[in-house]
């Protein structure tokens, strides 16, 4: 009889694992090196076998220094190269390179005997839960996904960030403090960026102070993201070293929010173990927008240029039906409108309606409110007021919609209140194309929501533009377009090196997205790949939607 003796989850790792290892190269191994053998799971052996091998002995600051060179011993007459590191701490990575170069120096020899020079390494890390791992990857990824000053509400523009963890992609918010009881105008907007931040999260990073320690506010703040019933991730910063700060990280317990998890955003120590907690509150959370089929378009700019206007509008149309369902922001509604018998599902980023402005806070509030709801839309309609003619902002808010792959339309409101001759439009629109350089492909709409002025025409733009986002080209008539196009104008070449373009294919949609085969990613420029954007859409149009490529080398045989 044939026992597993294995949890389900440690079964599925493993079959994950046997998966991905036909895909590596080498396989990086963690343990602990106070007790290397006891700190390994036994079954790695058997599952890296004929593998490139090495071995962290991690924690090697904790651990008898001649032990540990008795044990990288052991490690070697195995044929497994042992490097021995404190994977808190960034300086290993030299190390690290050098033994995968003797790791992988027969697979590096074979390559370079075929002609193959300078191919990527790529690596599986693995080891038991705990043993350090994420800090590891962390370390040897050290890329930094914010950039901060030291000086309290100096977060001003870039305040979204897409971040990569663990195969889950995510946007990272930044709401700068809060202040829970402050009068001060611009720190009580603040408080309000914050509280629209907890509405629209899946889950909340809370971070506190070490070296300040356990302070009024932060219990105030505590209660404010218990009442929201969203997971909740207390970060204790500034925790440069275990040793000396644990004892000052056990006081936040007291906030009654969870385990503290200690972490350096300077030294990028626990950073990893800190993603590791966010993500596992993701399971689940991607499926939940999946069910409704129903087109989905955000409404957005700056305040008061007339969103929540236009919804209005199109809600009193006799031909329309109406219903309010809860958003997922607090002051977002999502409106259901029916319109010649399809369905749509609206949502109003209205701005805020306040007397008192301070204009940078007011941007960034309605920058939070854009990349929320953005991310949940096919279509995003960026308002611009006519009267006002388009700014940075409208640049900065139609940005968020392009970084993530979104059809666009840019309607031109109050179009009605401005003074008019036969070139307005065409000078409109230039200046429009100029400073929205970067999507040509988005369609303009000059309206009025106020009087209704061209709104019917609005859903046959949307529908277009839902259309295109999902069109698939094929294979052959890509590469046909993509064989034309190198006929009429010849790849660049650099060095005496030209440029070959070998095979094109669409591979997703919502955006389109295409992966070019090339002989030289160098070499293709981002203004050849232009190019051959501007040949499909000669053929295909894609009016609305940008469209993505991937450029991909194939070695010539």
């Amino acid at each position: 009889m044939q026992i597993q003796w294995y949890p389900g989850h440690m079964t599925k790792a493993r079959r994950a694992m046997q998966e991905d290892l036909k895909l590596v190269d080498l396989v990086m191994e963690l343990t602990d090196a106070r007790a290397p053998l006891a700190g390994r799971n036994p079954d790695i052996d058997k599952l890296a076998a004929g593998k490139a091998r090495m071995i962290f002995l991690n924690k090697a600051d904790l651990a008898d220094d001649q032990a540990t060179l008795a044990w990288m011993d052991y490690f070697r007459k195995k044929g497994i190269t042992p490097i021995r590191l404190d994977a808190r701490k960034t300086n290993f990575k030299k190390a690290v390179v050098d033994g995968v170069k003797i790791a992988c120096q027969e697979k590096i020899e074979r390559d370079r005997r075929k002609g193959i020079l300078n191919r990527p390494i790529r690596a599986m890390v693995v080891g038991i839960p705990n043993v350090g791992k994420s800090t590891l990857f962390n370390a040897l990824a050290g890329e930094m996904i914010s950039i901060v000053k030291d000086t309290p509400g100096v977060t001003r523009d870039r305040i979204y960030a897409d971040v990569e963890w663990l195969n889950h992609n995510f946007t990272l918010i930044d709401t700068g403090g809060i202040e829970p009881d402050s009068r001060d105008i611009i720190l009580s907007q603040m408080r309000e960026q914050a509280q629209i931040a907890i509405d629209t999260a899946d889950v909340i990073i809370f971070i506190t102070d070490v070296r300040q320690g356990l302070v009024d506010s932060d219990t105030k703040v505590a209660d404010m993201l218990r009442r929201s019933h969203k997971p909740v991730i207390l970060a204790v910063n500034k925790v440069d070293n275990f040793d000396k700060f644990m004892p000052d990280v056990y006081e936040f317990y007291n906030l009654g929010i969870g385990d503290p998890q200690p972490i350096s955003a300077s030294s990028r120590l626990g950073i990893g173990d800190l993603l590791d907690r966010v993500v596992e509150h993701f399971d689940g959370l991607e499926l939940e927008e999946e069910e409704d089929e129903r087109p989905r378009i955000a409404v957005v700019g700056k305040p008061n240029v007339g969103k929540s206007s236009l919804v209005t509008k199109l809600t009193g149309n006799n031909r329309v039906i109406v219903s309010n369902i809860a958003g997922t922001t607090r002051d977002a509604i999502d409106t259901e409108i029916t319109w010649n018998g399809k369905e749509y599902v609206f949502i109003d980023t209205a701005g805020l309606r306040r007397k008192k402005k301070i204009k940078e806070e007011i941007e960034r509030y309605s920058i939070i409110r854009t990349v929320t709801a953005v991310e949940r839309a096919n279509v995003v309609v960026v308002m611009i007021d006519a009267t006002e003619g388009i700014t940075e902002q409208d640049a900065k808010i139609a940005g968020i919609a392009h970084e993530n792959g979104k059809g666009v339309i840019i309607a031109v409101n109050k179009w009605d209140a401005i003074e008019k001759n036969d070139k307005t439009i065409y000078q409109f629109t230039a200046k429009i194309r100029d400073v929205l350089a970067y999507m040509p492909y988005a369609e303009i709409m000059f309206i009025s929501a106020q009087t209704g002025q061209r709104l019917p025409k609005l859903f046959d733009m949307i529908d277009t533009v839902l259309e295109n986002q999902s069109m698939r080209v094929g294979t052959g008539v890509l590469n046909e377009i993509m064989t034309e196009a190198v006929a009429l104008q010849q790849p660049p070449s650099d060095k005496g090196k030209r440029l070959k373009l070998y095979y094109i294919t669409q591979v997703a949609v919502k955006p389109p997205t295409f992966v070019i085969f090339v002989n030289d990613k160098e070499l293709m420029h981002f203004s050849y790949t232009r190019y051959i954007e501007n040949k499909i859409r000669e053929s295909f149009g894609f009016k609305g939607t940008p469209l993505r490529f991937i450029i991909r080398e194939r070695k010539e045989s």
